[in-house]
């Protein structure tokens, strides 16, 4: 029998993700829409970029907890179901961040939104996942290129944790970050990807390059 309250729980887990919410800041608070400016991605990166460090904190809060509320609807609403619905909750907003109804089937990259999965999930292994992602960040200065090396290791990293739902949906997350991505990849092998102004090949490139 077809369990009417968890379908009512994905739908809302995909609505959760679909808030456009780089968007959604833009437009209040800036008149403006951020897909019209810099890379034109709704995420945190970019709104970093074109609207400032304040909006740009508030895109990639709200983006993780849209992935944690979304894995802990099960929880919140008291249903007894096996821990892999969690995933399949997290992983229906991360599609909708990604392939948002709100913007016409189109949407974000899903890191900071996967990031707000992990955190639901598994505690211990958000901290895993930060431990790799934020260093990445640090040394590299790109955004793009810490996120996609960052989800391979992740992917490593579940198979320490014996939990073969978690390996399938990050293995997901993994395909859809790099079909993401393309644009970037491309960027990146030109050398024209844009970095953040954070990090040791940041700061090396303004001493020696004068960026």
């Amino acid at each position: 029998m077809i369990n009417l309250n968890l379908i009512l729980i994905f739908i809302l887990a995909y609505l959760i993700g679909s808030f456009p919410t780089g968007v959604i800041v833009g437009k209040i608070f800036f008149a403006e829409d951020i897909r019209n400016y810099g890379s034109g991605n709704i995420g945190t990166t970019n709104s970093f970029r074109v609207f400032g460090p304040f909006a740009g904190s508030v895109v990639l809060i709200v983006d993780v907890l849209k992935g944690t509320l979304a894995t802990n609807l099960p929880r919140i609403f008291h249903l007894n179901v096996p821990k892999y619905i969690l995933l399949i909750s997290g992983g229906l907003a991360i599609l909708g961040h990604t392939f948002s109804i709100f913007l016409k089937f189109k949407g974000g990259k899903a890191v900071a939104t996967s990031a707000g999965l992990f955190l639901g999930y598994n505690l211990k292994f958000f901290g895993i996942c930060a431990l790799i992602f934020l260093p990445l960040v640090f040394i590299t200065s790109y955004v793009s290129l810490s996120s996609l090396i960052a989800v391979v290791l992740i992917f490593i990293a579940t198979f320490f944790f014996h939990d073969v739902f978690l390996e399938i949906i990050v293995g997901c997350i993994m395909i859809i970050l790099f079909i993401r991505h393309r644009s970037n990849i491309k960027r990146l092998l030109q050398h024209q990807e844009n970095i953040i102004p954070f990090g040791l090949w940041y700061w090396y490139k303004k001493k020696h390059h004068k960026l």
